[in-house]
């Protein structure tokens, strides 16, 4: 296996990760409960995604 014919200094190590940092996902509110939901994602309160009802909820009696 290749070795490194020079140690990395941190700086030029810490130049090549600056991308890699993370994100807070995007939230939005609910068009039909009013809830936060992710983009894109079926609302977990109500089951609507993009006005339409996608997920039926059965609650157990």
């Amino acid at each position: 296996m290749a070795h490194p014919k020079r140690k990395i200094s941190k700086t030029r190590r810490d130049k090549r990760r600056t991308h890699y940092k993370a994100e807070a996902p995007n939230i939005i509110i609910c068009s039909n409960c009013g809830a936060p939901v992710i983009y894109h994602r079926v609302c977990s309160e109500c089951g609507y995604y993009k006005g339409k009802l996608a997920i039926e909820k059965f609650e157990a009696k």
